[in-house]
């Protein structure tokens, strides 16, 4: 990272502002070019890794581009400000900004499931007393990402 005075490296930091954040965006390698998709999230901590995990239909590009490539970029962010100066170089954005890389993969166990999809209704609702029938997680596709690098960049 170029300008290290806005880097955040205390994880107790981060994890507050991915708290924040109510999108994630995964950017998937498709041949000559990079698709990148707006997603809602939740994330777990889970013997010292970090885990988004994410819902979508069965089928579509993303699903196909999962099965061809299990590397994947995402980026999320919270509290964009424009500050407007004088000028065009005086002019900045105040914001929040996680971005890395890691490892997606689908996830089948119906336990496992349940979790990522009560971790993503908590993301964005901030209530964790969901339930989830049969049908519900058969009808779903849940996959996650297992985080291998991140960085965190806040200005104010």
């Amino acid at each position: 990272m170029r300008r290290k005075d806005r880097e955040v490296t205390d994880i107790k930091e981060i994890f507050k502002i991915i708290d924040e954040c109510v999108c994630c965006r995964i950017g998937f390698y498709d041949k000559d070019e990079v698709y990148i998709v707006p997603m809602n999230f939740g994330y777990s901590v889970c013997d010292n890794s970090t885990i988004l995990y994410f819902h979508s239909a069965k089928e579509g590009r993303k699903i196909t581009l999962i099965k061809k490539n299990e590397n994947v970029g995402f980026e999320m962010d919270t509290d964009y400000k424009l500050n407007v100066g004088e000028t065009a170089c005086s002019t900045s954005a105040k914001f929040k900004s996680i971005i890395g890389n890691g490892v997606i993969s689908f996830v089948n166990n119906k336990i496992e499931k349940e979790f990522a999809l009560k971790k993503i209704m908590y993301q964005s609702t901030k209530k964790d007393d969901w339930a989830f029938d049969e049908d519900m997680l058969e009808s779903v596709c849940i996959f996650k990402i297992v985080i291998n690098k991140l960085t965190c960049k806040v200005h104010n």
